[in-house]
């Protein structure tokens, strides 16, 4: 089940969308959240699915792998439309009910704001290699170094973040299969006792996890690693007439979806 999650992988290609350079894509998300919440009406929610649906046609993601991102999050949506259907004043569906036909209407948007945002945000991680993310955030960011913002260690502590997350995921899935091997139960029980389970998974976790972090922290220093300072690059990042054109497709779009409020 664990291995379903696809928060922070990577998956290659050669699209269009894989070739934008990752500052390209980090000005899209955010511009993608900026339409997303500006979505009032069906017309507009409308329009964004289809440029969802769009941009993930053309970096060939699968749409499967896209929704398996917010198996972690079901409860908070279930949680977000029920709040939502109980505590909006409208026209009862039935006359002395709480439920109403607005609280309905606007579980769906919301529920449907939730689900955009986060397969829409996901498209970055999938479609950018964490170096590149890494190079992207730090230029971006650069502004911050004049008022001495450590630019550099903030955006490689994000990228490795969101790096290990699938490691992490993946090494969580074995400790749960051995210790179910040796006759542990994560599944029944009261709330209390299922906590008491997890204790014999969180330590060899958070072992793993020192471990991993030790062992990486050793690999960068063998390879004389010591912040940006006089560090060069590989790959230097070049805006194209395709990042261009991109970002003012997506601003077109967003002027759209505004007008269809």
């Amino acid at each position: 089940m664990l291995k379903d999650i696809t928060l922070g992988q990577y998956f290659p290609g050669d699209t269009v969308v894989h070739r934008l350079d990752p500052r390209t894509k980090l000005l899209l998300v955010i511009i993608y959240i900026v339409g997303l919440f500006n979505s009032v009406g069906w017309a507009s929610y409308a329009f964004v699915i289809l440029v969802t649906a769009l941009s993930m046609a053309i970096s060939k993601i699968k749409p499967r792998s896209a929704l398996k991102g917010l198996k972690p999050l079901v409860i908070i949506i279930i949680l977000t439309a029920v709040l939502n259907i109980f505590y909006t004043d409208g026209t009862p569906i039935v006359e002395g009910w709480i439920i109403t036909w607005e609280g309905i209407e606007r579980a769906v948007m919301m529920s449907l704001r939730i689900i955009l945002l986060i397969v829409g945000t996901f498209m970055l991680t999938y479609t950018t290699s964490p170096i590149a993310l890494t190079d992207g955030l730090e230029i971006m960011m650069g502004p911050l170094k004049k008022i001495k913002i450590p630019v550099h260690e903030m955006s490689m502590m994000m990228s490795m973040a969101l790096r290990f997350i699938p490691t992490l995921i993946e090494e969580t899935d074995k400790i749960m299969s051995a210790q179910k091997a040796r006759g542990a139960d994560f599944e029944t029980g009261s709330l209390m006792q299922r906590a008491k389970a997890l204790v014999p998974l969180l330590v060899p976790l958070f072992v793993s996890a020192f471990r991993r972090a030790d062992e990486l922290a050793t690999a960068m220093e063998c390879r004389c690693y010591h912040g940006d300072e006089g560090r060069t690059k590989l790959n230097v990042l070049h805006y194209q007439t395709r990042d261009y054109l991109v970002l003012g497709y997506y601003a077109v779009l967003v002027a759209a979806v505004i007008a269809l409020r």
